[in-house]
C-alpha cells in the first residue's frame, strides 16, 4: 500500500510547501488561487506530486478536487500549516496493518484538537471532536461509499466550519469502520492565522445552529446547548443565551 498526502491550500506559486510541511510521498496539491492550471512533478523521493490550481473557493471544493486526483491505496487529508513526521508513511501503514478492518484511522496532529489518548472506535456519539487533517482513508472504501466534502461548509464557504463533521456523519451513515489511534503524525504550525475563525461572534454561533441542524434536525437544540456547556471561553465571550439565541437563529434559517 502507498500512502498519498492530499494538502488543501491557496495562493501558491511553486512547490517549495512540499518541503516546508516535509512531504516525502505521493502528494495532491489543491491550490486555489487567481488561475486555471494542472501539472507533475517529480519529488528528489521519487515520488508524483499533482498541483491542481484553480479559481473556485471553499475548502470543501478544493479537497473534492484532491479527491478526483487521489489515486493512491491510503489518502490523508492535510492542510498547508502541518509539519510531518519523516516516518509518517510507516506510522500510517503499520496502523493500517494493525486494523485491517479499519476503513479510515483517525490520528493525533500536535496542537491540533483534543489528543487522542487510547485507541478506539469513531462512533455517533463522538464523531464530532476531529478535524479532517486527523484523517486517512482507503481510497477505495472511499470510491464506494461515495462520500464528498460539503461545499456550503468550511473555510471560503457560506458556513464558516463544519465541513469534516458533515464528512465524517456521511461516512458512517455508509457503514465504513472508523477507528482512533493515539499516534502522532505530525505538528500544527501556528504562524499564519485562520483562514476561518473571526472569534465567538454572531456569525460563528449562527453557523453553528446551521450546522447542527444540517446534521440532526430533531437534536440540533441539544446540540448546541452541549457545545456551550463544554466550551467555556465561547460561552463567556457573548453570554450563554446571547450565543444561544443566534444559534437558533441558525436552527431556524
Amino acid at each position: 500500500m502507498k500512502v498519498e498526502v492530499l494538502v488543501a491550500t491557496m495562493h501558491q506559486k511553486d512547490h517549495s510547501l512540499l518541503q516546508k510541511m516535509n512531504i516525502k510521498t505521493d502528494a495532491v496539491i489543491a491550490n486555489q488561487c487567481q488561475r486555471n492550471e494542472y501539472k507533475e512533478i517529480e519529488t528528489k523521493f521519487n515520488n508524483i506530486v499533482k498541483i491542481i490550481s484553480t479559481k473556485t473557493k471553499g475548502v470543501g471544493i478544493n479537497r473534492n478536487f484532491a479527491l478526483l486526483y487521489a489515486s493512491k491505496d491510503i489518502l490523508l487529508f492535510a492542510d498547508d500549516d502541518l509539519v510531518y513526521d519523516d516516518n509518517y508513511e510507516g506510522l500510517i501503514l503499520q496502523a493500517f496493518n494493525d486494523n485491517p478492518e479499519a476503513d479510515m484511522i483517525i490520528f493525533n496532529v500536535k496542537g491540533a484538537g483534543r489528543p487522542i489518548t487510547k485507541a478506539h472506535r469513531v462512533r455517533w456519539y463522538n464523531f464530532m471532536r476531529y478535524g479532517t487533517v486527523r484523517i486517512a482513508i482507503k481510497r477505495q472504501s472511499l470510491q464506494k461509499a461515495n462520500v464528498w466534502f460539503s461545499s456550503l461548509f468550511g473555510g471560503g464557504a457560506k458556513y464558516s466550519a463544519g465541513e469534516d463533521s458533515l464528512f465524517l456523519r456521511d461516512c458512517l451513515a455508509k457503514k465504513l469502520k472508523i477507528f482512533a489511534t493515539p499516534v502522532t503524525l505530525c505538528k500544527l504550525d501556528n504562524s499564519r492565522p485562520s483562514t476561518w475563525f473571526d472569534g465567538y461572534n454572531k456569525k460563528f454561533f449562527y453557523d453553528k445552529g446551521v450546522l447542527y441542524n444540517h446534521i440532526s434536525k430533531k437534536l440540533a437544540k441539544l446540540l448546541c446547548i452541549q457545545y456551550l456547556i463544554r466550551h467555556k471561553k465561547a460561552r463567556q465571550e457573548m453570554g450563554f443565551f446571547t450565543a444561544y439565541k443566534e444559534m437558533k437563529k441558525g436552527i431556524k434559517a
